[in-house]
């Protein structure tokens, strides 16, 4: 069966999208086949970007690892028994018909809280948690007192990933392996940078959630998506040289990529 990431939380700006093109590109330059799936059915940043990247190939000739981009398929409602959700019918059914021929199946979701979002959820082998360092974002985790010092208890977000574990192990599935990675965090030393990192820690040991390093801000996230293109593609489309900032992005998703343990994903980018 193919291992199912899952990108989410319920807060846009958060970079899901920039993150789950990044991971998908890198396992399909790993050799491993990809599918996605973009459930911010309004928005479709991930949906979006892909439509660029085929769109670029197409114009510039250009042959670069992908991956598929599935929709989900419409359902009948007539066909649907008293008390099913027709949206829970169209994403197994999307499920269904990528499992056979995927290594890896991605889930980007919306920066909300929609029935098809909680569904992802408990389909995730593991689930990424994209998370800008400040405690606005970290309030989507956990509620803190007002030094930011002491956790005061869980958010709603981390109830849905709790009752999404909860599904799973009745369901005799394997555990959730739960990653929550800091974007945007400063280079300086910072009282709020400081406090974060402890935070985050504490939290992770209360309900159970890895800490891996995120992306940095930086404007070449942004430059590249009209082309649907990522850091990896640089050097196939003729950019020979990296500037420093190109580098070291590469190097947080090298590192990201290795924290994520994802099976049978040898980390050689």
């Amino acid at each position: 069966m193919a291992h199912i990431i899952v990108v989410g939380n319920e807060k846009g700006g958060a970079g899901k999208s920039t993150v789950s093109m990044h991971v998908a590109t890198a396992l399909a330059r790993l050799g491993k086949k990809v599918s996605v799936l973009d459930l911010d059915l309004r928005q479709r940043s991930l949906g979006r970007y892909v439509e660029n990247r085929e769109e670029f190939l197409r114009s510039s000739r250009l042959s670069l690892p992908t991956f598929r981009l599935q929709t989900l398929p419409e359902i009948d409602p007539a066909t649907l028994n008293p008390g099913e959700n027709v949206y829970d019918h169209r994403l197994s059914a999307a499920i269904s018909g990528l499992e056979g021929d995927a290594d890896f199946i991605l889930i980007d979701c919306p920066g909300s809280h929609t029935r098809l979002s909680q569904v992802a959820h408990s389909l995730a082998d593991t689930l990424i948690t994209p998370l800008n360092d400040s405690f606005i974002d970290f309030d989507l985790l956990a509620h803190t007192d007002e030094s930011g010092e002491k956790i005061l208890g869980p958010s709603v977000y981390s109830e849905m990933v709790w009752n999404a574990r909860q599904l799973r192990a009745q369901a005799g599935l394997k555990p959730i392996d739960w990653i929550v990675i800091r974007n945007r965090v400063g280079t300086q030393r910072m009282v709020n940078k400081e406090k974060m990192e402890r935070a985050v820690k504490m939290l992770s040991n209360r309900i159970g959630f890895r800490v891996a390093p995120g992306f940095s801000e930086r404007v070449i996230f942004r430059e590249l998506f009209p082309r649907g293109l990522t850091l990896l593609d640089l050097k196939d489309i003729g950019v020979r040289q990296l500037n420093i900032s190109n580098v070291a992005a590469r190097q947080e998703l090298r590192d990201l990529m290795k924290a994520l343990k994802l099976p049978d994903v040898e980390v050689k980018i």
